[in-house]
């Protein structure tokens, strides 16, 4: 039975996870970019509209990956892995609306599954395609870095009747993306067409409970609120994926190693004693590398014992040969290997010295 351990809640150092949604010419890139700017540091941004966002340049300096079709969720993870491995502080992925109903998005992936390998049974077409969306969503929840989306929407509407009259009443915007993507990020904010004024749908920080009007200052608030949180928390989602690998190669049960420690999971892993652990691990692994490798040498050392020991039972059994057939085993032993010509010329030798024919 697996053991619950509760320990003290406390908000850690974050990266942010920010979703601007609106719909085409609210200002979606231009306020991810005053957003990043505010957060500082190196900055890159993920085009899927034509370069579109290298026309606010003067906004700020970053870098800029132009994506084309297909938009599959592959291609985004690849580009946040780039990022990552770029060193950027923050990477902007304008927009993910063409990872779900781009092309090659998700929907049509599903809509070419469900034509040809599932002969038109879209729920077995989904049962591919919703895992490889699900990967897309949790290396932007795993990432080492600020992560900033897009999403183009959609005012939705609806149809009532007053008094017998008919009229349609807007419900506000929807994002064009999976239903649900909003609960993975930290905050999303609907931007107004017109003013260009953020309303925050969810916010987890509390900075955005009046609507306001985007702009570098947005991200200095942002980039503090997500630096204010404790140093000494647990590790990060990337952390706990490298000690993970780690323990997986040096064969540690993690879930015993966690019991033992009163950890729930590796999740629960303080900061502090990150670098430390991993630095354990791989001693572990070097350590069972070199085990390994002075096992192998004993055991070669053992073969070439044994093989020797046969090679001189063998030049005594072709010395006391009555016949060349006596011969024929010897040779056949040891054919291909150490000794095969040193074998061949002791029976070409006592073929030789008795007279015998080859």
């Amino acid at each position: 039975m697996t053991t619950v351990f509760f320990k003290k809640a406390e908000r850690k150092n974050a990266k942010l996870r920010l979703a601007l949604a609106g719909p085409t010419g609210s200002g979606k890139t231009m306020g991810a970019l005053l957003i990043a700017k505010g957060i500082g540091g190196k900055v890159a941004v993920v085009d899927t509209e034509n370069s579109s966002a290298e026309l606010y340049v003067d906004v700020m300096q970053f870098d800029t990956a132009n994506i084309q079709p297909p938009y599959s969720p592959k291609k985004f993870i690849s580009a946040i892995e780039a990022a990552e491995k770029a060193g950027y502080t923050t990477v902007i992925l304008d927009s993910i609306t063409h990872e779900w109903s781009g092309v090659g998005g998700c929907l049509e992936m599903v809509d070419a599954l469900g034509k040809g390998k599932f002969k038109g049974n879209t729920w077995g077409a989904w049962s591919e395609v919703t895992p490889e969306h699900r990967k897309f969503i949790d290396a932007m929840l795993h990432s080492s870095i600020n992560i900033i989306v897009t999403m183009r929407s959609k005012m939705e509407t609806v149809q009532t009747n007053d008094g017998g009259k008919k009229k349609v009443e807007k419900l506000g915007l929807k994002a064009e993306q999976r239903d649900g993507i909003e609960y993975e990020f930290t905050t999303v904010l609907d931007i107004t067409h017109g003013d260009n004024y953020a309303i925050a749908t969810k916010d987890r920080t509390g900075l955005f409970i009046q609507p306001e009007r985007i702009s570098e200052q947005t991200g200095i608030k942002l980039s503090q609120w997500l630096s204010s949180g404790s140093a000494d928390a647990t590790i990060n989602g990337n952390q706990i994926l490298e000690l993970e690998a780690l323990m997986i190669e040096a064969g540690i049960d993690i879930e015993k190693y966690c019991t033992k420690r009163k950890l729930n999971s590796l999740q629960d892993v303080r900061q502090q004693v990150f670098e430390e652990t991993c630095k354990s691990v791989r001693k572990i692994i070097e350590q069972k590398a070199q085990s390994n490798q002075e096992s192998e040498k004993q055991l070669q050392q053992e073969q070439e014992a044994l093989l020797e020991a046969d090679y001189q039972k063998a030049l005594v059994a072709i010395q006391n040969a009555q016949s060349t057939n006596d011969l024929q085993y010897p040779a056949d032993y040891f054919k291909g290997g150490k000794y095969e010509q040193q074998i061949l010329n002791a029976c070409q030798a006592k073929m030789d010295m008795e007279g015998w024919s080859a």
